[in-house]
């Protein structure tokens, strides 16, 4: 997401329309950076409008033309522009904010930031809208399909001690997650270590040899009607990583809808599956506050589709 600092003399809300993309290393290059964008993002079917427009540009330079050249490791800002969005009937809360730090319990289908067909449809509009405060930012991000605790910064000076909490990995993240077991299983307990990088379609990833990068811990914490809960304690936060891992231990997340394998796409005019959310909650979060010192402790309150009764 750009800084709305970026945008100074124009319509403060076009902030909250706009996205980045790094060029990627490709053989051979698009012709342009017209023909990336169209390759890349076929839904959209304006973009030689879009840049004759200048709403196509180098982040933080000048608008680019239609005729660009492909420069791998540009990255550019484009303007984004919908008509109708489909409507996300969930609502997030605010659970804790305070001068630095907004923690937010988000719903399932609601991303993050605006992406693809959603903008104002996205947690961060919604933040901001609600609360007023243009700098919010997210620290890290969820999936779309996944619910729970996401942490905003409130504020830029303070922004970079609050980052570093992912970085450095100095937060323990609980998921629990909810997927086929079968009952009476001694496997309760893994560990999985190995290395994920970009796979195909460039939105999904993959497990491929090399230096391990992502690590998680797995617990099967209770069992009922041929499901399990999962407990998952990520180390690392590499792209769709606790999806990966489940699959990889042979117990894919319910309504998994890219792994282990990729189910077909609906139609693009076809609402969200509201009945079957991907199964896939941030439950908690602990961490230190690196600003105030203070032991922070936050907990989604959001569903899966379990029930402890059973």
């Amino acid at each position: 997401m750009p800084e709305p600092d970026e945008f100074a003399g124009e319509d403060r809300s076009r902030a909250m329309q706009a996205s980045r993309v790094t060029l990627p290393n490709l053989d051979p290059p698009p012709s342009s950076v017209l023909a990336f964008l169209q390759d890349r993002f076929p839904f959209v079917a304006d973009w030689a409008s879009r840049m004759a427009r200048g709403l196509v540009r180098e982040d933080r330079g000048p608008a680019l033309a239609a005729d660009a050249s492909y420069r791998t490791g540009l990255r550019i800002l484009y303007f984004r522009e919908v008509g109708k969005e489909p409507d996300i009937p969930f609502e997030a809360k605010i659970i804790f904010q305070d001068s630095q730090l907004l923690v937010a319990d988000k719903p399932h289908f609601l991303p993050v930031t605006p992406a693809g067909p959603y903008v104002r449809e996205s947690l961060l509009a919604r933040l901001q809208a609600q609360t007023g405060l243009a700098d919010l930012a997210p620290l890290h991000r969820l999936d779309r399909e996944t619910a729970g605790l996401v942490l905003f910064s409130v504020r830029r000076d303070g922004r970079a001690e609050l980052s570093n909490l992912f970085q450095k990995d100095r937060i323990t993240k609980i998921y629990h997650a909810v997927a086929a077991a079968e009952a009476g299983s001694d496997l309760r307990d893994w560990r999985v270590e190995n290395r994920i990088e970009k796979g195909e379609p460039f939105f999904r990833m993959a497990c491929v040899e090399g230096p391990i990068n992502a690590r998680s811990t797995i617990r099967l914490l209770a069992e009922q009607q041929g499901k399990g809960l999962f407990e998952v304690r990520p180390e690392t936060g590499k792209k769709h990583q606790i999806r990966l891992h489940m699959a990889g231990i042979g117990h894919p997340i319910l309504h998994d809808r890219l792994y282990p394998e990729l189910q077909p796409e609906a139609p693009a005019d076809a609402p969200p599956d509201f009945e079957h959310p991907l199964q896939l909650l941030a439950k908690r979060l602990e961490f230190k506050d690196p600003i105030t010192g203070a032991a922070r402790v936050f907990e989604s309150e959001q569903q899966l589709a379990w029930n402890p009764l059973l």
